[in-house]
């Protein structure tokens, strides 16, 4: 790769029907001269500029939903993607069907192959159409919540922006908050649900059509998981129930006493310290020039990138009305270097989303000299990895995002929240497993469903007067439910993975840096359970994998 553009002054050539049908033929040729390497080479080029194309025109569309050229690009791109599934499905089974697969494996790498022999069983020309529309659909779900304009103590915010009134010392501000972002979610509860519907209709139709029965297998696959399966993520969830909630709901219960309540309500949960959640120190200015000390101090290969990622304007981390909510971490393989999107709101989530992300945008780095874009990331669960252990791994030097004074109680609060997601997470998983393999539930049905696996996982909730949410419609807040569905339980094996590095971290901080970053090197290389046994880690799915990391923040919190 030559010298690092600004981001400013990126653009892609727009592919069309045509040109992926020739590059794909001129690709095949080779094939036929028995080129494996060189087609191998020109199918890697090619799918990394049609990949930077593809990211940056989805990215501008998060910038500013209500663009009208970006969202036209954005159907563009969408509408394009099953065309290029396609040519990259039928490449891919020319590939695997060599009779020299030992060559095979030799020239693209054996995990390689075992990701493609999945990926080809998750598509077929008969559910193009049915891919394009699921685009559709979860746009729409992104657009209706970008467009959201609360008024708020004489400010209008988007549910973004209702963060620091969601966390607020005063009870009441916290109860406002939440009172005005749950009614947004009952005003559009039917679009919701039709939204939603549609979406597992939808991808329950393209696994019939796939030959499954139903759309979880399918799902599985399309996250291209080959180490593991239901069977083990369910025991995982028992884990969490068994280890994890207990220790959660004695947190909040002494949280309760500390504060006086009467009752733990869900606008309480988010004031997780007594005397207020520490804040950033200052602005996006303020923040960012902490982070360059910060990761300098760290080690200088994430100093030295994080400097990469500042000159060239490879972040946007202001809100803003319009914009898409969250925050990702998307790459533009042709150029090596990835961005980082958010939305700051003055809270202690703008560290842990900037954080995170970061995590994200240096594993990429590291790993950018991999051979073939396949290695470039891991799967998404060991991804989720580097970005939640680059939280814990910024703990030492958090004075500098947060100030001396708060650090330790940001560190607190940020392990504290941390253990309360888990339980979160896993009903979040839980919920979409029965969800597809009951897709001819009513809406209703889904409502009452949340409700009960609530119910087992956060024994706890108490919405009081917050209507919505009490008739089971907390879940409609999750992007993930819509857009990405069977991705959230990545979150919380990666968090297994991250408390260890945390543990490590407070007993050898050099080991555990260096762990870190090696582990970040390996990108894509290895599924995701040897990825963890090469750092030093104990499979989330291990027995005690939990157990272990909740005595040591059971020790440290004090309870």
């Amino acid at each position: 790769m030559s010298a690092i553009p600004t981001f400013s002054s990126l653009a892609f050539p727009q592919p069309t029907r045509e040109s992926l049908a020739a590059d794909h033929a001129a690709i095949g040729e080779s094939l036929d001269a028995r080129d494996i390497a060189g087609a191998l080479a020109a199918w890697d080029r090619q799918r990394r500029d049609y990949e930077s194309w593809s990211s940056l025109v989805h990215l501008r569309f998060s910038q500013d939903t209500t663009d009208a050229a970006a969202k036209a690009a954005r159907e563009y791109a969408d509408a394009l993607d099953p065309v290029a599934t396609e040519h990259a499905t039928a490449l891919k089974r020319r590939l695997l069907a060599l009779p020299d697969r030992a060559a095979l494996e030799r020239a693209a790498g054996a995990f390689v192959v075992r990701l493609w022999e999945t990926d080809v069983t998750t598509f077929e020309p008969a559910i193009a159409a049915d891919l394009e529309e699921e685009s559709r659909l979860g746009a729409r779900y992104t657009e209706l919540l970008a467009g959201a304009k609360l008024e708020i103590q004489g400010q209008v915010v988007n549910l973004s922006g209702l963060a620091p009134f969601a966390e607020d010392p005063d009870r009441a501000t916290r109860h406002e908050a939440e009172a005005l972002r749950w009614g947004f979610f009952a005003r559009h509860g039917e679009e919701l649900d039709s939204l939603y519907d549609g979406l597992v209709r939808l991808r329950h139709g393209m696994a019939r059509k796939l030959g499954y029965e139903s759309y979880t297998p399918l799902g599985y696959r399309r996250m291209r998981r080959t180490d593991y399966g239901p069977e083990e993520v369910a025991r995982y969830r028992e884990e969490v129930a068994t280890h994890v909630v207990p220790l959660v709901a004695r947190l909040l219960e002494r949280r309760r006493q500390a504060q006086g309540w009467d009752r733990l309500r869900f606008w309480d949960e988010a004031l997780v310290d007594p005397r207020g959640n520490p804040k950033p120190i200052g602005d996006h200015d303020t923040l960012c020039a902490a982070a360059r000390i910060l990761f300098d101090r760290m080690d200088p290969r994430l100093g030295g990138f994080w400097r990469v990622m500042e000159e060239g304007g490879f972040t946007d981390l202001r809100n803003r009305p319009g914009k898409a909510g969250g925050g990702f971490c998307t790459s533009f393989p042709t150029v090596g270097v990835p961005f980082i999107f958010a939305n700051f709101n003055g809270t202690h989530h703008d560290i842990g989303v900037f954080t995170h992300e970061m995590g994200h945008a240096f594993q990429n780095w590291e790993s950018r000299g991999l051979p073939g874009i396949d290695t470039l990331w891991p799967t998404m669960e060991a991804a989720e990895i580097h970005s939640m252990s680059l939280e814990f791994l910024t703990h030492p030097h958090m004075g500098l995002l947060v100030g001396e004074a708060a650090a330790e109680r940001f560190r607190r609060m940020h392990l504290e929240s941390s253990l309360a997601f888990l339980p979160y997470g896993v009903c979040v998983d839980h919920f979409q497993h029965e969800v597809y393999a009951n897709p001819e539930a009513t809406p209703a049905e889904r409502h009452a469903l949340w409700q009960r696996l609530e119910r087992l996982y956060m024994p706890w909730t108490d919405y009081g007067d917050l209507a919505w949410p009490a008739k089971g419609g907390r879940w409609q807040a999750k992007p993930h439910i819509y857009r990405s569905p069977f991705y959230y339980i990545d979150y919380t094996l990666a968090l297994c993975c991250a408390l260890q590095f945390w543990v490590r971290s407070r007993q050898e901080p050099r080991r555990a840096l260096a762990d870190y970053v090696a582990l970040c090197g390996r990108g894509g290389s290895a599924p995701f359970t040897e990825l963890v046994a090469s750092a030093g880690l104990a499979s989330p799915f291990a027995p005690g994998a939990l157990a272990a990391v909740v005595r040591e923040a059971e020790a440290v919190l004090g309870d």
